[in-house]
């Protein structure tokens, strides 16, 4: 039995577009870092998620837990704020208040134009400072 050349080039397309799906979907994929423990709320853990979006902005995405409420620290503090150093710039830039649950469970998603190099989250007094305390709850890596 011959194959005709109409299903041979059908067949090709087909696995040529199989492949092109998997080699995006595993470009595309989030990059996942974990947070350092902290000697400041020893139980808090959490992980970043780094997305790089079609307009070149990086949607980044925090899922913290057992974070204690910011009063429960000492000294104690009235919120937590989230701080992006990167590739551009070693001045860490205030990405935002995190907002927690009765659950101890907090996520926090935000757009930056920049590409994170660290991120980091403190215990502060004002969410609207510009520059971090020293109260410093959780900290990746450099990325």
């Amino acid at each position: 039995m011959k194959t005709s050349n109409f299903s041979t080039g059908i067949t090709q397309i087909m696995l040529i577009s199989i492949l092109s799906l998997f080699v995006f979907s595993v470009i595309s994929c989030s990059k996942k870092i974990t947070f350092q423990t902290s000697t400041v709320a020893p139980a808090a853990r959490g992980e970043v998620k780094v997305n790089k979006d079609k307009n070149n902005n990086y949607h980044i995405e925090l899922e913290l837990s057992y974070l204690a409420e910011p009063e429960r620290l000492s000294p104690a503090k009235s919120t937590y704020v989230v701080w992006l150093v990167s590739d551009e710039s070693d001045v860490p830039s205030n990405l935002g208040q995190v907002v927690g649950t009765s659950k101890l469970k907090v996520k926090f998603e935000t757009v930056s134009s920049s590409k994170p190099k660290r991120i980091f989250v403190t215990a502060e007094d004002d969410a609207s400072i510009q520059y971090p305390g020293n109260t410093v709850v959780l900290e990746t890596k450099n990325f």
